[in-house]
């Protein structure tokens, strides 16, 4: 398409909708509740559903429970500001400013840890955004395997709770179990996109 013929479409577009008055949307989401167990129970079963690893642990438990997860000898990416209480015992490579590993060093890596900002209990999905304990998101992208810790008190039962809380103009990244898709066939094809490996663990009291 050429400029011209780009800026002509464009003016056509405003032309068309100059006139049309703004539409408010309506945001009175139901934000009850889900019914039936627990957040953190009703979590756990939703993210196993997508083939992810569902593992409980307690705060002081994590970094024993991350380093029984990972092959012996392993690297790990870490964001900068990951708690050292969560750190396992083998190789780190921290990435934030002002040092950001290349994406070859990402790809090298075995697994990448991380926190999240929220987790959905009726969509098994977790949600990061860029904040603490979370990095940029090539760091949830690239490497294999994710290994994320989810505590209890992040966890909301439906979609309209959690975007209550969420800053919509942070860079979201959504989480439905790990990385797959299906070609031509319905082959189901893991790792396409993100990792093929998703760990969760869930951090804290089994319910609310």
């Amino acid at each position: 398409m050429t400029a011209d013929a780009r800026a002509e479409m464009l003016a056509r577009i405003r032309a068309a909708t100059g006139s049309v008055a703004p539409v408010a949307i309506p945001r009175d989401y139901e934000h009850a509740p889900a019914t039936g167990p627990g957040d953190a129970e009703l979590f756990a079963a939703t993210v196993a559903d997508y083939r992810a690893r569902v593992h409980r642990t307690t705060e002081p438990e994590i970094a024993d429970l991350i380093t029984g997860l990972l092959p012996p000898g392993s690297t790990v990416v870490c964001p900068a500001d990951l708690p050292e209480s969560w750190r396992p015992r083998t190789t780190l490579a921290i990435d934030g400013d002002p040092h950001l590993l290349p994406v070859a060093e990402l790809d090298a890596a075995d697994a990448v840890l991380t926190g999240c900002r929220l987790g959905i209990a009726v969509t098994g999905t977790i949600v990061l955004d860029a904040g603490p304990a979370q990095g940029r998101r090539a760091l949830t992208l690239v490497p294999d395997h994710h290994l994320c810790v989810v505590r209890t008190d992040q966890i909301v039962d439906t979609v309209p709770q959690a975007f209550r809380i969420l800053d919509p103009v942070r860079p979201l990244t959504f989480v439905s179990g790990p990385s797959a898709t299906s070609d031509i066939e319905l082959n189901r094809v893991e790792g396409v996109h993100g990792p093929r490996t998703l760990d969760v663990i869930v951090v804290g009291s089994a319910s609310r």
